[in-house]
């Protein structure tokens, strides 16, 4: 059984989530046509440096970044390169983790470059609307399956499809742990979730199917038929029935 975490850690995790709160808005300044996704990725390595903190994903399973930079159709594990520019129209999602003294934190966001397509602008209102409401059934007493039941019949409610492959997790220790926390309902109802948990909840939603694959650098995984992906992620702690947001 796991060690519950000590007031100490907590405090370490928030920062950890403060981090990258802050990363990500610095980010946010550096989105706009013209900039290649390897700035991205320099800048969120700068920004982590100037905090005392390191990239998570950076080696991680061995992914060879320290952000995900995934655009359009690419719904996660996108990998920064010089030769992927962002382009008006653009849709972007970052995906970043931070490690803080030991401790872990991981947040995600779509972006949008210029003017974006209507269908744009509703997967994204949709997919963060979709996020907020997982993360309102994060409460001490529900179970896994209630934040997933959330997700899922918001989006399919407004004709859009979660994504199965991957799903959010347990974070803390380690940048993943258990539970597993699926954007979709399983027949179980998951883990009980208990004050002190800490969960990063993370909606990737598809315009189409939610089928996806791999292309063969092994770890950018696109959409299907082609059409546009979002992904919006916030790292949680479970306290009473009001879930505090740390990212």
């Amino acid at each position: 059984m796991k060690t519950p975490l000590s007031k100490e850690e907590f405090a370490l995790i928030r920062k950890a989530g403060s981090i990258l709160r802050d990363c990500m808005e610095e980010l946010s300044k550096e989105i706009r046509e013209g900039v290649n996704t390897k700035t991205l990725e320099q800048k969120a390595d700068e920004f982590m440096a100037s905090r005392n903190a390191k990239a998570a994903f950076k080696g991680y399973k061995g992914f060879p970044a320290s952000i995900c930079a995934s655009r359009n159709n690419v719904v996660v594990h996108g990998i920064p390169s010089e030769k992927e520019v962002l382009r008006d129209g653009d849709i972007i999602s970052i995906d970043v983790g931070a490690e803080y003294e030991g401790y872990f934190a991981d947040s995600a966001k779509t972006f949008v470059v210029g003017k974006v397509s209507k269908e744009a602008e509703r997967l994204i209102s949709v997919t963060q609307e979709a996020l907020a409401r997982g993360i309102e059934m994060a409460k001490s007493g529900n179970h896994v399956k209630d934040i997933s039941r959330a997700i899922q019949s918001f989006v399919e409610s407004n004709g859009f499809n979660v994504v199965r492959t991957f799903v959010g997790h347990g974070i803390g220790r380690k940048i993943h742990e258990a539970p597993e926390v699926p954007n979709f309902c399983q027949p179980h109802k998951g883990r009980l979730l208990e004050d002190g948990a800490v969960l990063a909840i993370e909606p990737m939603v598809n315009a189409g199917t939610s089928d996806v694959r791999i292309l063969d650098d092994g770890w950018t995984a696109v959409t299907e038929d082609g059409r546009l992906s979002a992904h919006f992620e916030h790292t949680v702690i479970i306290n009473g029935r009001k879930p505090e947001i740390i990212t």
